[in-house]
Protein backbone atom coordinates (compact mmCIF):
# COMPACT_ATOMS: atom_id res chain seq x y z
CA UNK A 1 0.00 0.00 0.00
CA UNK A 2 1.26 3.51 -0.39
CA UNK A 3 1.17 5.87 2.70
CA UNK A 4 -0.81 9.28 2.06
CA UNK A 5 -0.02 12.14 4.31
CA UNK A 6 -0.74 15.74 4.38
CA UNK A 7 -1.80 18.51 6.04
CA UNK A 8 -5.47 17.66 4.43
CA UNK A 9 -5.69 14.12 3.54
CA UNK A 10 -4.03 11.00 5.58
CA UNK A 11 -4.98 6.94 4.81
CA UNK A 12 -3.70 5.04 2.46
CA UNK A 13 -4.54 3.68 -1.63
CA UNK A 14 -3.48 1.13 -3.30
CA UNK A 15 -1.00 0.98 -5.98
CA UNK A 16 -2.40 2.40 -9.32
CA UNK A 17 -5.15 4.06 -7.54
CA UNK A 18 -3.13 7.40 -7.11
CA UNK A 19 -5.68 9.48 -8.93
CA UNK A 20 -8.60 8.98 -5.91
CA UNK A 21 -5.92 10.68 -3.77
CA UNK A 22 -5.24 13.02 -5.59
CA UNK A 23 -9.26 13.62 -6.77
CA UNK A 24 -9.91 13.59 -2.81
CA UNK A 25 -7.56 16.59 -2.39
CA UNK A 26 -8.75 18.92 -5.04
CA UNK A 27 -12.24 18.53 -3.37
CA UNK A 28 -10.47 20.54 -0.47
CA UNK A 29 -8.71 22.66 -3.04
CA UNK A 30 -11.44 23.47 -5.60
CA UNK A 31 -14.80 21.97 -4.60
CA UNK A 32 -15.19 23.35 -1.02
CA UNK A 33 -14.75 20.02 0.92
CA UNK A 34 -14.69 20.52 4.84
CA UNK A 35 -13.65 17.36 6.00
CA UNK A 36 -14.57 14.06 5.37
CA UNK A 37 -13.66 10.28 4.05
CA UNK A 38 -13.59 7.88 0.85
CA UNK A 39 -13.35 4.56 1.17
CA UNK A 40 -13.64 1.41 -1.51
CA UNK A 41 -12.80 -2.21 -1.96
CA UNK A 42 -12.47 -4.39 -5.09
CA UNK A 43 -12.86 -7.86 -5.03
CA UNK A 44 -12.72 -7.97 -1.36
CA UNK A 45 -9.57 -5.94 -0.99
CA UNK A 46 -9.60 -2.63 0.10
CA UNK A 47 -8.11 -0.17 -2.19
CA UNK A 48 -8.88 3.48 -1.10
CA UNK A 49 -9.25 4.18 2.80
CA UNK A 50 -8.89 8.23 2.63
CA UNK A 51 -9.87 10.67 5.70
CA UNK A 52 -8.66 14.34 6.07
CA UNK A 53 -9.93 17.91 6.67
CA UNK A 54 -11.88 18.95 9.78
CA UNK A 55 -15.10 17.42 11.47
CA UNK A 56 -15.81 20.40 13.14
CA UNK A 57 -16.33 23.93 11.59
CA UNK A 58 -16.80 26.09 15.25
CA UNK A 59 -13.86 24.17 16.80
CA UNK A 60 -11.22 23.24 13.71
CA UNK A 61 -11.18 19.58 15.39
CA UNK A 62 -9.45 17.28 12.48
CA UNK A 63 -11.26 14.78 10.67
CA UNK A 64 -9.65 10.99 11.93
CA UNK A 65 -9.25 7.95 11.39
CA UNK A 66 -12.53 6.57 13.06
CA UNK A 67 -14.74 10.04 13.02
CA UNK A 68 -18.34 9.17 12.29
CA UNK A 69 -20.91 11.15 10.45
CA UNK A 70 -24.77 11.13 10.26
CA UNK A 71 -25.62 10.30 6.56
CA UNK A 72 -28.88 10.72 6.07
CA UNK A 73 -30.49 8.95 3.80
CA UNK A 74 -27.08 6.79 2.74
CA UNK A 75 -29.12 5.30 5.81
CA UNK A 76 -31.20 3.39 3.74
CA UNK A 77 -29.12 1.18 1.90
CA UNK A 78 -28.22 -0.18 5.34
CA UNK A 79 -31.86 -0.54 6.50
CA UNK A 80 -32.24 -2.87 2.81
CA UNK A 81 -29.23 -4.88 3.78
CA UNK A 82 -31.08 -6.05 6.86
CA UNK A 83 -34.00 -7.16 4.65
CA UNK A 84 -31.48 -9.12 2.52
CA UNK A 85 -30.43 -10.71 4.77
CA UNK A 86 -33.50 -11.56 6.43
CA UNK A 87 -34.45 -12.69 2.59
CA UNK A 88 -31.86 -15.16 2.16
CA UNK A 89 -32.23 -17.11 5.34
CA UNK A 90 -35.62 -17.51 4.25
CA UNK A 91 -37.64 -15.09 6.64
CA UNK A 92 -39.20 -12.81 4.16
CA UNK A 93 -40.11 -12.86 0.50
CA UNK A 94 -40.15 -9.91 -1.50
CA UNK A 95 -43.17 -10.86 -3.33
CA UNK A 96 -45.67 -11.53 -0.49
CA UNK A 97 -47.91 -9.02 0.53
CA UNK A 98 -46.28 -7.27 3.88
CA UNK A 99 -49.63 -8.02 5.63
CA UNK A 100 -49.00 -11.69 6.11
CA UNK A 101 -46.17 -11.10 7.94
CA UNK A 102 -47.82 -7.97 9.91
CA UNK A 103 -51.21 -8.67 9.73
CA UNK A 104 -52.48 -5.46 11.23
CA UNK A 105 -51.09 -3.25 8.63
CA UNK A 106 -54.01 -4.00 6.65
CA UNK A 107 -56.06 -1.32 7.14
CA UNK A 108 -56.85 1.23 5.36
CA UNK A 109 -56.76 -0.15 1.60
CA UNK A 110 -52.90 -1.66 2.31
CA UNK A 111 -53.86 -5.62 2.33
CA UNK A 112 -52.39 -6.11 -0.91
CA UNK A 113 -48.97 -3.97 -0.71
CA UNK A 114 -46.37 -6.55 -1.31
CA UNK A 115 -43.00 -6.18 0.35
CA UNK A 116 -41.20 -5.10 -3.17
CA UNK A 117 -43.61 -2.46 -3.64
CA UNK A 118 -43.33 -0.99 0.05
CA UNK A 119 -39.41 -0.98 -0.76
CA UNK A 120 -39.48 0.63 -3.86
CA UNK A 121 -41.67 3.37 -3.02
CA UNK A 122 -44.91 2.40 -4.26
CA UNK A 123 -46.92 2.06 -1.44
CA UNK A 124 -47.87 5.61 -1.22
CA UNK A 125 -47.07 5.69 2.60
CA UNK A 126 -44.69 8.87 2.47
CA UNK A 127 -46.35 10.82 5.09
CA UNK A 128 -48.20 10.20 8.63
CA UNK A 129 -51.59 11.92 9.31
CA UNK A 130 -51.85 11.90 12.69
CA UNK A 131 -48.74 13.92 15.04
CA UNK A 132 -45.40 11.74 14.64
CA UNK A 133 -43.13 13.17 17.56
CA UNK A 134 -39.87 11.97 19.37
CA UNK A 135 -41.74 9.91 22.05
CA UNK A 136 -43.52 7.99 19.15
CA UNK A 137 -40.64 7.33 17.09
CA UNK A 138 -38.62 6.17 20.33
CA UNK A 139 -42.10 3.69 21.27
CA UNK A 140 -41.66 1.07 18.47
CA UNK A 141 -45.07 -0.34 19.95
CA UNK A 142 -46.57 2.45 19.78
CA UNK A 143 -45.60 3.95 16.36
CA UNK A 144 -46.33 0.44 15.00
CA UNK A 145 -50.16 1.30 15.65
CA UNK A 146 -49.62 4.81 13.91
CA UNK A 147 -47.97 2.56 10.79
CA UNK A 148 -50.69 0.10 10.54
CA UNK A 149 -53.39 2.98 10.99
CA UNK A 150 -51.94 5.20 7.71
CA UNK A 151 -53.71 5.23 4.73
CA UNK A 152 -51.60 4.95 1.50
CA UNK A 153 -52.01 8.70 -0.75
CA UNK A 154 -53.16 6.77 -3.79
CA UNK A 155 -53.86 3.01 -5.15
CA UNK A 156 -50.74 1.91 -3.45
CA UNK A 157 -48.67 0.07 -6.96
CA UNK A 158 -49.75 3.05 -9.32
CA UNK A 159 -47.38 5.64 -8.16
CA UNK A 160 -43.61 6.30 -6.92
CA UNK A 161 -43.61 8.58 -3.93
CA UNK A 162 -39.81 9.06 -2.06
CA UNK A 163 -41.21 7.89 1.54
CA UNK A 164 -37.96 10.33 2.77
CA UNK A 165 -38.15 9.18 6.67
CA UNK A 166 -41.57 6.31 6.40
CA UNK A 167 -39.89 4.11 4.88
CA UNK A 168 -37.34 2.97 7.37
CA UNK A 169 -40.16 3.02 10.29
CA UNK A 170 -42.07 0.84 8.00
CA UNK A 171 -38.64 -1.89 7.58
CA UNK A 172 -37.91 -1.56 10.96
CA UNK A 173 -41.13 -3.11 12.43
CA UNK A 174 -40.78 -5.54 9.27
CA UNK A 175 -38.28 -6.80 10.76
CA UNK A 176 -38.99 -6.98 14.36
CA UNK A 177 -42.35 -9.25 13.01
CA UNK A 178 -39.73 -11.63 10.99
CA UNK A 179 -36.91 -12.07 12.84
CA UNK A 180 -37.54 -14.60 15.49
CA UNK A 181 -35.81 -12.70 18.03
CA UNK A 182 -38.11 -9.55 17.27
CA UNK A 183 -35.33 -7.25 17.25
CA UNK A 184 -35.21 -3.72 16.26
CA UNK A 185 -33.81 -3.50 12.49
CA UNK A 186 -30.82 -1.24 14.34
CA UNK A 187 -29.97 -3.69 16.84
CA UNK A 188 -30.47 -6.44 13.92
CA UNK A 189 -27.92 -4.60 11.37
CA UNK A 190 -25.37 -4.79 14.53
CA UNK A 191 -25.78 -7.98 15.64
CA UNK A 192 -26.09 -9.54 11.88
CA UNK A 193 -24.34 -7.32 9.92
CA UNK A 194 -21.64 -4.49 11.28
CA UNK A 195 -20.31 -6.73 13.85
CA UNK A 196 -19.18 -9.54 11.69
CA UNK A 197 -17.51 -6.84 9.70
CA UNK A 198 -15.87 -5.35 12.70
CA UNK A 199 -16.68 -1.73 11.68
CA UNK A 200 -18.14 1.30 12.65
CA UNK A 201 -21.80 1.56 11.80
CA UNK A 202 -24.59 2.16 13.47
CA UNK A 203 -28.63 2.46 12.73
CA UNK A 204 -29.22 2.68 16.52
CA UNK A 205 -25.87 4.95 17.94
CA UNK A 206 -24.92 3.87 21.43
CA UNK A 207 -23.97 5.54 24.44
CA UNK A 208 -20.22 4.58 24.32
CA UNK A 209 -19.62 6.26 21.28
CA UNK A 210 -17.95 9.83 22.23
CA UNK A 211 -18.79 13.03 21.35
CA UNK A 212 -15.35 13.46 19.94
CA UNK A 213 -15.73 11.14 17.25
CA UNK A 214 -18.67 12.62 15.78
CA UNK A 215 -18.48 15.02 13.05
CA UNK A 216 -20.98 17.67 12.68
CA UNK A 217 -22.61 18.93 9.21
CA UNK A 218 -21.94 22.44 8.18
CA UNK A 219 -25.21 23.58 6.14
CA UNK A 220 -24.59 24.70 2.60
CA UNK A 221 -24.70 28.95 2.62
CA UNK A 222 -28.01 30.44 2.27
CA UNK A 223 -27.34 31.28 -1.62
CA UNK A 224 -26.47 27.83 -2.57
CA UNK A 225 -29.28 26.65 -0.51
CA UNK A 226 -31.84 28.58 -2.73
CA UNK A 227 -29.74 27.79 -6.29
CA UNK A 228 -28.33 24.39 -5.53
CA UNK A 229 -31.74 22.38 -6.13
CA UNK A 230 -33.72 21.94 -8.51
CA UNK A 231 -36.54 25.20 -8.82
CA UNK A 232 -39.53 23.19 -8.85
CA UNK A 233 -37.76 20.75 -5.98
CA UNK A 234 -36.92 24.02 -4.02
CA UNK A 235 -40.44 25.64 -4.46
CA UNK A 236 -42.17 22.02 -3.32
CA UNK A 237 -39.68 21.88 -0.23
CA UNK A 238 -41.43 25.20 1.21
CA UNK A 239 -44.88 24.78 0.29
CA UNK A 240 -46.19 23.20 3.83
CA UNK A 241 -48.77 21.07 2.25
CA UNK A 242 -46.73 19.45 -0.80
CA UNK A 243 -45.60 16.09 -0.72
CA UNK A 244 -41.94 15.97 -0.22
CA UNK A 245 -42.38 18.50 2.73
CA UNK A 246 -44.99 16.59 4.55
CA UNK A 247 -42.63 13.30 3.96
CA UNK A 248 -39.00 15.37 5.23
CA UNK A 249 -39.67 18.33 6.70
CA UNK A 250 -42.42 17.60 9.53
CA UNK A 251 -43.96 15.26 11.53
CA UNK A 252 -41.55 14.26 12.77
CA UNK A 253 -39.18 15.73 10.18
CA UNK A 254 -35.06 14.91 9.21
CA UNK A 255 -33.81 16.79 12.21
CA UNK A 256 -35.19 14.63 14.68
CA UNK A 257 -32.08 12.55 15.04
CA UNK A 258 -29.87 15.62 16.31
CA UNK A 259 -29.08 15.74 19.86
CA UNK A 260 -27.44 19.51 21.51
CA UNK A 261 -25.58 17.60 24.05
CA UNK A 262 -24.29 14.40 22.27
CA UNK A 263 -24.25 15.62 18.45
CA UNK A 264 -26.58 12.91 17.48
CA UNK A 265 -29.09 10.69 19.91
CA UNK A 266 -28.50 7.38 21.16
CA UNK A 267 -30.50 4.47 21.38
CA UNK A 268 -32.90 5.96 19.08
CA UNK A 269 -33.49 4.63 15.28
CA UNK A 270 -34.54 6.68 11.96
CA UNK A 271 -33.55 3.66 9.58
CA UNK A 272 -34.57 6.12 6.79
CA UNK A 273 -31.98 9.11 7.57
CA UNK A 274 -30.39 8.89 11.06
CA UNK A 275 -27.09 5.82 10.29
CA UNK A 276 -24.10 7.47 11.69
CA UNK A 277 -20.40 5.77 10.28
CA UNK A 278 -17.63 5.56 8.69
CA UNK A 279 -17.29 5.60 4.97
CA UNK A 280 -15.28 2.68 5.81
CA UNK A 281 -18.11 0.79 7.69
CA UNK A 282 -20.15 1.82 4.79
CA UNK A 283 -17.98 0.48 1.92
CA UNK A 284 -17.21 -2.60 4.10
CA UNK A 285 -20.80 -3.85 4.12
CA UNK A 286 -21.11 -3.34 0.45
CA UNK A 287 -18.18 -4.96 -0.47
CA UNK A 288 -19.46 -8.22 1.60
CA UNK A 289 -22.63 -7.56 -0.75
CA UNK A 290 -20.55 -8.15 -4.05
CA UNK A 291 -17.70 -10.49 -2.84
CA UNK A 292 -20.55 -13.37 -2.74
CA UNK A 293 -21.82 -12.33 0.73
CA UNK A 294 -20.94 -15.30 2.51
CA UNK A 295 -19.70 -13.11 5.59
CA UNK A 296 -23.10 -11.89 6.33
CA UNK A 297 -24.97 -15.30 4.67
CA UNK A 298 -26.72 -14.29 1.89
CA UNK A 299 -27.30 -16.09 -0.96
CA UNK A 300 -26.75 -15.87 -4.63
CA UNK A 301 -30.87 -15.52 -5.12
CA UNK A 302 -30.99 -12.67 -2.89
CA UNK A 303 -27.59 -11.20 -4.58
CA UNK A 304 -29.39 -11.65 -7.95
CA UNK A 305 -32.17 -9.91 -7.25
CA UNK A 306 -31.02 -6.67 -5.69
CA UNK A 307 -28.50 -6.44 -9.08
CA UNK A 308 -31.71 -6.69 -10.82
CA UNK A 309 -33.65 -3.94 -12.79
CA UNK A 310 -36.19 -1.85 -10.37
CA UNK A 311 -39.54 -3.00 -11.04
CA UNK A 312 -41.79 0.44 -12.23
CA UNK A 313 -45.09 0.83 -10.57
CA UNK A 314 -48.59 1.20 -13.22
CA UNK A 315 -47.80 4.47 -13.70
CA UNK A 316 -43.51 4.66 -14.46
CA UNK A 317 -41.12 5.94 -12.04
CA UNK A 318 -41.55 9.80 -11.95
CA UNK A 319 -41.34 10.60 -8.55
CA UNK A 320 -44.76 11.95 -6.85
CA UNK A 321 -42.56 13.72 -3.76
CA UNK A 322 -39.44 14.82 -5.99
CA UNK A 323 -41.10 15.71 -9.06
CA UNK A 324 -38.23 14.30 -11.24
CA UNK A 325 -38.08 11.15 -13.36
CA UNK A 326 -35.44 8.77 -13.89
CA UNK A 327 -35.01 7.91 -10.12
CA UNK A 328 -35.50 3.92 -9.44
CA UNK A 329 -36.18 2.16 -6.62
CA UNK A 330 -35.37 -1.55 -5.70
CA UNK A 331 -36.23 -3.49 -2.86
CA UNK A 332 -35.01 -0.57 -0.38
CA UNK A 333 -31.88 0.53 -2.64
CA UNK A 334 -31.71 2.76 -5.27
CA UNK A 335 -30.66 1.86 -8.48
CA UNK A 336 -28.34 3.38 -10.79
CA UNK A 337 -29.99 5.61 -13.78
CA UNK A 338 -28.78 7.94 -16.79
CA UNK A 339 -30.31 10.43 -14.35
CA UNK A 340 -28.50 9.25 -11.37
CA UNK A 341 -25.42 7.28 -12.30
CA UNK A 342 -23.21 5.14 -9.96
CA UNK A 343 -21.38 2.63 -11.11
CA UNK A 344 -23.04 0.08 -13.38
CA UNK A 345 -26.61 -0.73 -14.51
CA UNK A 346 -26.06 -3.66 -11.62
CA UNK A 347 -25.49 -1.40 -9.01
CA UNK A 348 -27.68 -0.72 -5.40
CA UNK A 349 -27.10 1.51 -2.90
CA UNK A 350 -28.28 4.55 -1.21
CA UNK A 351 -27.18 8.43 -1.60
CA UNK A 352 -27.72 10.88 1.25
CA UNK A 353 -28.86 14.53 1.14
CA UNK A 354 -25.68 16.67 1.78
CA UNK A 355 -23.43 14.50 -0.84
CA UNK A 356 -23.03 11.33 1.09
CA UNK A 357 -22.94 7.83 -0.96
CA UNK A 358 -22.68 4.03 -0.43
CA UNK A 359 -23.68 1.67 -2.97
CA UNK A 360 -22.35 -2.05 -3.99
CA UNK A 361 -21.51 -2.64 -8.36
CA UNK A 362 -21.43 -6.02 -8.78
CA UNK A 363 -20.27 -5.95 -12.13
CA UNK A 364 -16.76 -4.81 -11.11
CA UNK A 365 -16.52 -6.11 -7.10
CA UNK A 366 -16.63 -2.69 -5.87
CA UNK A 367 -17.92 -1.49 -2.40
CA UNK A 368 -17.75 1.94 -2.19
CA UNK A 369 -18.82 4.97 0.31
CA UNK A 370 -18.06 8.92 0.50
CA UNK A 371 -18.75 10.70 3.76
CA UNK A 372 -18.76 14.38 4.69
CA UNK A 373 -19.15 17.38 7.24
CA UNK A 374 -19.69 19.67 4.66
CA UNK A 375 -23.29 19.61 3.21
CA UNK A 376 -23.75 20.38 -0.51
CA UNK A 377 -26.71 20.57 -2.93
CA UNK A 378 -26.47 18.56 -5.40
CA UNK A 379 -29.66 15.87 -6.27
CA UNK A 380 -27.86 13.79 -8.62
CA UNK A 381 -24.77 13.12 -7.37
CA UNK A 382 -22.33 15.74 -5.25
CA UNK A 383 -19.78 16.82 -7.28
CA UNK A 384 -17.10 15.66 -4.72
CA UNK A 385 -18.11 11.84 -4.87
CA UNK A 386 -18.42 12.20 -8.78
CA UNK A 387 -14.76 13.37 -8.79
CA UNK A 388 -13.73 10.32 -6.53
CA UNK A 389 -15.82 7.87 -8.42
CA UNK A 390 -14.48 8.95 -11.75
CA UNK A 391 -11.00 8.68 -10.65
CA UNK A 392 -11.80 5.23 -9.21
CA UNK A 393 -13.11 3.75 -12.35
CA UNK A 394 -10.79 5.64 -14.07
CA UNK A 395 -8.15 3.53 -12.33
CA UNK A 396 -10.19 -0.11 -12.44
CA UNK A 397 -9.91 0.82 -16.56
CA UNK A 398 -6.25 0.91 -16.59
CA UNK A 399 -5.27 -1.86 -14.43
Amino acid sequence: MLAVTSHTVEGHVSRGFGAVREAFAENFARRGELGGACCAYVRGEKVVDLWGGIRNRHTGAPWEQDTMVVVHSATKGLAAMTLAVAHSRGWLDYEERVARYWPEFAQEGKEKITVRQLLAHQAGLFAFDEPVDRRVVADLDRLAVVLARQKPAWEPGTRQAYHALTLGFYEGELMRRVDPRHRTLGQFFQDEIASWLDEDVYLRLPEAVPNARLAMLAPPNRLRMLTGFPVRLTLEAMNRHSNIYRALMTNPGFAIYLDEERVYARNFEVPSGGGVATARGIAHAYAAFVSGGRALGLRQATLDLLAAPATPPTRGFYDECMKADGIEFSLGFMKSTPTWPFGSARSFGSPGSGGSLGYADPAVGVGYAYVTSQSGTALTGDPRDVALRGALYSCLRNS
